[in-house]
């Protein structure tokens, strides 16, 4: 623990007012927070004995959000930043003070690490989750809202079988993390579904979700219960609905939309066919109204290289409710999910964490879900970009977060 005193200036920054003009709910002034994050975080149950308490929680989380808000990667960045912090920075996070001296007692990364081996990793994940939802609009301007879902393996959080696996909700519009629950294991995904989105409002929403998630419960569950779109990608793992979309008469369907890309060294051209299946083409699926059927050509200049991919996908939405193009969005828009698993390993090194003590690997992985969704909330099209502007200057962080 360092005892911090002196002065410092905070110095605006003129990126972070207007990408936080752009968030609605954050004012551009950090000393006016409506929404409250370190009240949000107070709210999280504490597991420490009342007995020698330094710091409170919500200090020492907010401390965790600013450092990661700022590109720190490990627990033992996260208590470097905060020793290097300024003292209005420090009160702003309302970091202790030595009732003696009257200087910070600035928490250090043992203590730090600690608290979130001990968290309730999901109570972290809901009370994140809520402050972000009561801050911005997650509807779309136009068009059906879309919530991807995808699975993935914090892989340094411990050995083959050990590791702590996670499945999330995502945005399609703008990128925000609607919810993140863990999971036993990858064969456990599929019962945490309906956990996951059970608190969210869906009603006239499609959910996109790949083939491990195309089960029928799901598809009841969604039609009837959350009165929601799906679409669900379709592989061998249902064998008989696989069979089925395979055998439709694709090659009498018409393309109906089509779309290009360059990238990566490689083009790329998509074909979407979809048939409406009822009668003697109605599929064994439950609600099932529609079959998609993709043809992704991807073609390498620099080798010449070709290949081909198919893939099969249903949907409970009719013809009228969803338009070729509307179904070619969402597939592609399923993606963005991945650009998050992507974000957290490659920018924020997450795979690479050794972090494996109790629900720290979960409560670190909530924190990282927050900064991106409020960064890309913000406007920020280059996460790494915008933590390296956030690391230059310490106020930055605090003001993305609305924190005084």
């Amino acid at each position: 623990m360092i005892e911090h005193r002196g002065t410092a200036l905070v110095e605006s920054s003129s990126l972070i007012r207007s990408l936080s003009a752009r968030l609605p709910g954050v004012s551009d002034d950090p000393y006016q927070d409506p929404a409250g994050l370190l009240q949000a975080l107070a709210r999280i149950p504490d597991p420490r004995d009342r007995r020698g308490r330094v710091h409170s929680l919500s200090s020492l989380l907010a401390v965790t959000v600013g450092a990661v808000a700022a590109g720190q990667r490990s627990v033992s960045a996260i208590g470097e930043w905060a020793a290097d912090l300024p003292v209005d920075i420090l009160a702003g996070l309302e970091v202790s003070r030595d009732r003696f001296t009257g200087g910070f007692l600035v928490p250090d990364a043992s203590t730090i690490g600690r608290l979130l081996a001990r968290l309730d990793a999901e109570a972290v994940e809901a009370a994140l989750t809520e402050w972000l939802l009561t801050r911005t609009n997650l509807r779309s301007a136009a068009g059906r809202r879309a919530v991807a879902v995808d699975g993935k393996t914090l892989r340094g959080s411990g050995r083959p079988g050990d590791q702590v696996h996670l499945l999330a909700a995502l945005d399609h519009h703008n990128g925000a993390v609607l919810g993140q629950t863990a999971v036993d294991g990858k064969t456990n995904e599929i019962t945490r579904f309906q956990p996951l989105l059970s608190g969210l409002d869906l009603t006239d929403a499609v959910v996109t979700a790949d083939a491990m998630h195309a089960q029928r419960e799901h598809a009841r569950w969604l039609t009837e219960e959350k009165r929601a779109g799906y679409l669900f990608t379709v592989k061998r793992n249902q064998p008989r609905l696989f069979r089925q979309l395979k055998a439709l008469p694709w090659a009498k369907v018409p393309v109906l939309d089509v779309t290009r890309d360059r990238g990566h060294g490689r083009r790329e051209i998509r074909r979407l066919q979809a048939v409406t299946c009822h009668g003697v083409l109605a599929l064994d699926f439950p609600h099932a109204v529609q079959a998609v059927r993709i043809r992704r050509r991807r073609y390498h200049p620099r080798t010449g290289r070709a290949s081909t991919v198919t893939v099969y996908a249903i949907t409970n939405l009719t013809a009228g409710q969803a338009k070729p193009s509307d179904l070619a969005g969402w597939l592609r828009g399923h993606w963005l999910i991945e650009s998050l698993h992507y974000i957290r390993d490659v920018t924020f090194g997450e795979d690479a964490s050794q972090v494996r003590t109790g629900s720290a690997p979960q409560a670190l992985a909530a924190v990282r879900n927050l900064v991106i969704s409020l960064l890309r909330l913000a406007g920020a099209t280059n996460v790494a970009k915008a933590l390296r502007h956030n690391s230059r200057k310490p106020h930055r962080s605090l003001q993305l977060l609305g924190i005084a």
